[in-house]
Order: structure tokens, then C-alpha cells, then sequence
């Protein structure tokens, strides 16, 4: 564990593994315990896990706007920076799926090609009618409020409830409590925060920026997650390089209800990149490589 400095802030940030790096964007309520289960199957590459602000051992700042996406952005490149990652694959749940795209953007306007590869579980580009948009942030922020003013235990077992969630039922009552530990640790204000300055009512709607990013993009949701499957072909009409992987036997968090089918398919897909890259490099070698008779 090691709490990094960034932009006024400390973030905690767990590695793990020995490879090129991947960058692990938790979902809201979660953690760096939200991968654990898979970083055995992803040992060969530089797992980067953050407590985005407000959540797990990082900060909690008073101010909502600290939380804002802008800002997040910022302090994950600047989280990039200090570990000295000139190239990351970046993979994203839920709320932190739409903090990656948004630093994928990010990178692609300022520092092209830094981004080998994006990875989205149960990800929203945003909402595009302002009208639905601005509803929903005066609702998250209601949400937030009650938060501040009941506590913890009572807005997660609110949260628990929610149908999004409702496959998660038939999980072992061992990892149902373990993933109810963890959003119980997390601090009433950094949660509501978080929840005010990331709402997807406060996000702008990435589907006209998607094209922007010319990385590979693999985006998985569950096969009971009927909004999301939706969302991800949108998404997937508008990136130039991404392909769906649809997981039977899961809702919206599918690395928590099929983790070892979503390690591998992150694994998978991040060793395709890994081999794509060595023929491009192989191929611009022998291009590049002198004619000894042009030497004569």
C-alpha cells in the first residue's frame, strides 16, 4: 500500500505484478479490494489499483467540487507520472469505467499513444438529454444528503438494494459480506462527494468525443444487464477499434459474479495487444532494414 501526493490529495494506490502496466478504475463504493481475485490471473502486467478520492484509504475532501471529473482526471495522470508509466491499458467498472473513458480522452488530445489499451465493465458514455441528465444529478445529489445525514450503514443497505443489483443475490453468502465490509468502511462524506462531483448528471455525453480514441476497446457486460448491453453497443458503434464480450450468468458487476471468465477476457485481450504490437514492431524493422546491394 502506499498513499501517493497528487494535486493537494493523497490516493491510495496498490501494485501488484511485473509486466506492462494496467491502470484499475473501481466502481462507486468499491475499492482496490475490488480486484483482488484477480490479480493472479493478471501477474504478468503492472496492476495500478486506486482508491479514487472519497473512497477506501484515499482522502476525503469536504469540498464536492475536488471530486469532479476533471479533477480525478488529473490526478490519475498525475498518479501515472509519479510511477513513471509512459504507456498504460486502462480498465474501468462502472463509475470508474466513465473515469477512463474520460481519461482515455484525455490522453488522446494530449499525449497520443500513452493509451495501449481500454477495458469497460458496465460502462455509460452519459446521458444525452439534458433534461434526463439534470434530474439525475438532483437526484444523486438528494442521494448524497442522505448519506451525510443517516450514515453509512443505512444508504448501503439502501444501496444493496437496488434492482442494478439483484443478480448479486446468488452469490456465496461469504462474498456478499465481504463486499458489504467494504462499502461499510468507506467515509460518509468522501462517499458523498464522490457521488455528487462523478453523477453521470454531471458528466458531459461522450458519444460524439468516442471516435477520438483509436486504441483497442473491449467492453464487457453481463447478459442480465439489459440497460448496459444496450449502452455498450452504442459505445461500440461510435469507437473506431472495440469489440463487446457478453458474460452468460451476469449482471452488472460481472467481475464479481463470473471473476475467473472476466480475468481471463482481460487477460485475453490485453495479451492480443501485447502480440499485435510485437508483429507491428517485427514489421517495421524488416521495412526499415537496409538492402546490403544499395550499399555496393
Amino acid at each position: 500500500m502506499s498513499r501517493i501526493a497528487v494535486n493537494g490529495v493523497h490516493l491510495n494506490v496498490e501494485t501488484s505484478g511485473d509486466g506492462p502496466a494496467l491502470l484499475l478504475l473501481h466502481g462507486f463504493t468499491g475499492g482496490v479490494p475490488t480486484w483482488e481475485l484477480h490479480l493472479e490471473e493478471w501477474r504478468d502486467f503492472r496492476t495500478i489499483a486506486v482508491d479514487l478520492l472519497g473512497h477506501g484509504r484515499s482522502d476525503c475532501p469536504g469540498d464536492p467540487q475536488r471530486y469532479g471529473f476533471e479533477q480525478t482526471v488529473a490526478d490519475l495522470v498525475g498518479i501515472l507520472d509519479h510511477l513513471g508509466v509512459t504507456r498504460v491499458a486502462v480498465l474501468g467498472y462502472s463509475m470508474g469505467g466513465r473515469v477512463a473513458l474520460l481519461l482515455a480522452l484525455h490522453l488522446a488530445c494530449h499525449s497520443p499513444g500513452r493509451l495501449r489499451a481500454l477495458i469497460l465493465e458496465s460502462t455509460s458514455p452519459g446521458i444525452e438529454d439534458e433534461a434526463e441528465r439534470d434530474a439525475r444529478a438532483r437526484s444523486d445529489d438528494a442521494l448524497a444528503a442522505t448519506i451525510e445525514r443517516d450514515g453509512i450503514e443505512s444508504f448501503v443497505n439502501r444501496w444493496e438494494a437496488l434492482p442494478l443489483f439483484a443478480t448479486q443475490a446468488r452469490l456465496p453468502a461469504s462474498t456478499r459480506e465481504r463486499l458489504r465490509h467494504q462499502r461499510l468502511a468507506n467515509d460518509p462524506t468522501g462517499l458523498a462527494n464522490s457521488l455528487r462531483g462523478l453523477s453521470v448528471g454531471a458528466q458531459r455525453p461522450l458519444d460524439e468525443d468516442l471516435g477520438r480514441i483509436d486504441a483497442p476497446v473491449l467492453l464487457i457486460v453481463g447478459a442480465q444487464d439489459q440497460k448496459y448491453r444496450l449502452l455498450a453497443r452504442r459505445m461500440a458503434a461510435r469507437l473506431p477499434r472495440a469489440r463487446v464480450e457478453t458474460v452468460s450468468e451476469a449482471g452488472h458487476a460481472v467481475h464479481l459474479e463470473q471473476p475467473a471468465i472476466f480475468a481471463r477476457a482481460v487477460r485475453g485481450f490485453l495479451e492480443e495487444r501485447a502480440a499485435s504490437e510485437e508483429r507491428s514492431s517485427e514489421k517495421v524493422v524488416q521495412t526499415g532494414r537496409s538492402d546490403p546491394k544499395s550499399l555496393a
